[in-house]
């Protein structure tokens, strides 16, 4: 079978984690092998740059240097090994989040974030000029205050998570500038409602693109 690539983004509080691991069940249940990641991390060179990431005071410049190094060791150790077998991997937040967070929320330089896209990404199964990207990526929109009161006292925020709730709006306003630049590729999903309707829109727009 063809490796498939799908990637579930937005901020913390969204619900990525429950829907991800929801789509991997089904996904094992048609038969499919699936591998299941994140970013940053993913291998263990990168989980220790996520370690430094989302915890060490640094620049804009230095903390996208640290996303994309992670990028690259998790694409040649895991994500390209998987898809080369014909598995599906769910990765839980890849490339928009760099642009999202970095971009949008640092207000780091776009064209910076995208060279930096074209050099980590550019890989031997993909053709030049072709760059690996996800087969779907699934957006979680949720508005900045819902996430925080669902995140209050569940646990010791990370330096991103205790940003302010501008940071988030910003993110959230660059999450949307990419799904308008590539919209074939997104999945929005309005994730302000009961879990069980948020799935039921993750499973048929899974299923709407004949990958279930």
């Amino acid at each position: 079978m063809k490796g498939l690539f799908l990637t579930f983004e937005g901020i913390d509080g969204a619900g990525k984690s429950t829907h991800i691991e929801a789509l991997a069940a089904a996904f094992r249940a048609a038969g499919r092998a699936v591998t299941l990641t994140r970013e940053p991390g993913g291998t263990p060179l990168a989980e220790k740059l996520r370690t430094l990431a989302l915890n060490d005071a640094m620049d804009a410049l230095t903390e996208a240097l640290l996303m994309f190094a992670a990028r690259r060791d998790h694409l040649l150790q895991v994500i390209e090994p998987a898809l080369a077998r014909g598995e599906v991997v769910l990765c839980d937040r890849f490339t928009d989040a760099t642009f999202a967070y970095q971009g949008g929320g640092r207000g780091f330089d776009l064209a910076v974030l995208a060279q930096l896209e074209r050099w980590v990404q550019t890989v031997p199964a993909v053709p030049v000029p072709g760059l690996r990207q996800p087969d779907l990526t699934v957006w979680f929109d949720l508005a900045p205050a819902v996430a925080a009161q669902r995140l209050a006292g569940a646990r010791v925020p990370d330096k991103f998570e205790s940003q302010p709730q501008a940071f988030f709006a910003q993110v959230a306003d660059a999450y949307a500038a990419r799904m308008k630049a590539d919209p074939r590729r997104f999945l929005r999903v309005a994730a302000d409602r009961p879990r069980e309707q948020v799935w039921r829109d993750v499973e048929a727009g899974v299923r709407a693109r004949g990958f279930l």
